[in-house]
């Protein structure tokens, strides 16, 4: 597929169209935590339903699923998140030391950054003057440009683990959530049901944030968990077969 091709697959915003607002960028981590905890969840539990054991060990690993999860993809976030902050903190320190001690080569690296990228040598003379005028803003161009960490996309390490913690959870609960209330064939078949529409959902979702055809990503979404779902079960059933 040529890149030409692939720009072509998405759904074009206006010209004048914010590219990026912020409910979707809250959107994003919710539809990724809420699909991984539903498709694992649901995964796990068909596994477990393919051996045909007792309902309440059919719960307890729903259960055992959805806490493990979720605190692993809460932990994970955490020390993702906490990790970069710490790194940016380290770069603040580093570069207002190397502003402080050679910047005179601080700005011939910047000055060779803007004209690698087609940038004309007197305007980009002028750019990186007018960028070193004010340290705290050398500091933060550096950081982008050597580094690539830019604290506008850094979130909170709470937020991203309390935000991951509740999608996963929610997730995760979906195909648990008919096993707590009813039993058997019943309980099987609306688990299942029930999760292959909420993965068409989360499907929409990422469509809309990614501009791509929603009949697309919907169904990608449901063709992909229930894959997930059917090779856990096939597992499940021949284990199951092979202990009785």
């Amino acid at each position: 597929m040529t890149p030409r091709t692939a720009i072509h697959d998405h759904k074009l915003p206006d010209a004048t169209e914010p590219h990026e607002t912020g409910a979707s960028s809250v959107l994003r981590p919710v539809v990724f935590g809420g699909n991984d905890g539903l498709v694992s969840n649901l995964a796990l539990v068909m596994g477990v339903a393919g051996a045909n054991p007792a309902p309440s060990i059919i719960v307890l690993a729903g259960i055992a699923g959805l806490l493990a999860g979720a605190f692993s993809m809460a932990v994970g976030e955490f020390i993702s998140v906490q990790s970069q902050r710490e790194l940016l903190d380290y770069q603040v320190a580093f570069q207002h030391k190397q502003l402080r001690e050679a910047a005179d080569q601080e700005r011939a690296i910047l000055t060779k950054i803007y004209i690698e990228r087609g940038f004309p040598v007197d305007e980009t003379d002028r750019i990186v003057e007018v960028i070193f005028e004010e340290p705290e803003n050398a500091v933060r161009t550096m950081i982008f440009e050597e580094v690539g960490l830019d604290e506008r996309s850094i979130g909170s390490p709470l937020t991203a683990a309390g935000g991951s913690f509740l999608a996963f959870t929610l997730g995760a609960f979906i195909p648990l959530l008919p096993y707590l209330i009813w039993a058997g064939t019943m309980a099987f078949s609306l688990s299942l049901g029930v999760s292959l529409a909420a993965l068409g959902l989360l499907g929409l979702g990422i469509g809309v944030m990614t501009r791509r055809s929603l009949p697309y990503t919907a169904v990608r979404q449901v063709l992909l968990g229930g894959a997930a779902a059917a090779v856990t079960y096939a597992v499940g059933s021949f284990i199951g077969v092979q202990a009785g």
